[in-house]
């Protein structure tokens, strides 16, 4: 871990990323992106579909890696390491929500909580403390035992908003959390993700289409032609 706690949580520098050899040729998704993500700092992401968003976000949180430029998480080059420093880093620094909750349904809210820390090696009763927390903060103590079928779509969004924060990361990366839910349940669950990041001094980097939740954060960043510019 850095020592120099005012560096900012996240920095990516001229990522570049091409997929694909067909007829149509390979399609640059990102062309030199650049992105800095402050410590606390709640930054959106706005793009359209297709524009490489879930790409930038994947490289980010080191689910992917880029063809050229680096990625450093608290002070790290993270690009010089190797799968196994990555995937603990990203088991216990990053934490992911989705469009989708993908939320394990043979499993109750509860577990789906605690499965993360169990991979991370952290012994069961902390685990389930720590998950009974998260859920009682969000409003849904009493649906702990039930599995996700059981839920509505904005309760099994914010189990897994506590899913992601299982671990206590320092980074927070959402790919459209509320996109899926109606307009109503839209604006109430994203309260409540405001609330945990804010809470907890988390820096968060959120994608979204909706320009009016985006205007709510401390800054607004465009995907635009596979780089980062500014709002």
């Amino acid at each position: 871990m850095s020592d120099a706690v005012s560096d900012p949580v996240l920095v990516l520098e001229a990522i570049t990323k091409t997929y694909g050899r067909g007829v149509a040729g390979p399609v640059r998704v990102l062309t030199g992106a650049d992105l800095v993500l402050e410590r606390g700092e709640i930054v959106a992401l706005v793009a359209p579909s297709g524009a490489g968003k879930s790409t930038l976000l994947h490289i980010a949180g080191l689910l992917d890696t880029p063809d050229s430029g680096r990625v450093i998480i608290d002070g790290l080059d993270m690009t010089r390491f190797g799968d196994r420093a990555r995937t603990a880093a990203r088991r216990g620094q990053v934490g992911f929500i989705y469009q989708f909750h993908h939320l394990l349904p043979e499993f109750t809210a509860l577990e789906n909580v605690v499965l993360p820390q169990l991979a991370n090696a952290v012994p069961r009763a902390e685990a389930d403390q720590r998950a009974r927390e998260l859920l009682a903060g969000v409003g849904l103590a009493d649906r702990a035992e039930h599995r996700p079928a059981q839920l509505s779509g904005g309760e099994q969004q914010r189990v897994a908003f506590c899913r992601a924060m299982a671990n206590a990361p320092q980074i927070l990366l959402a790919d459209e959390p509320t996109g899926n839910l109606d307009p109503a349940t839209s604006d109430q669950v994203f309260d409540v993700l405001m609330e945990m990041v804010r809470g907890t001094g988390l820096s968060a980097l959120i994608v979204t289409h909706n320009l009016a939740l985006a205007e709510r954060m401390d800054r607004v960043l465009y995907l635009r032609d596979g780089q980062v510019v500014p709002g």
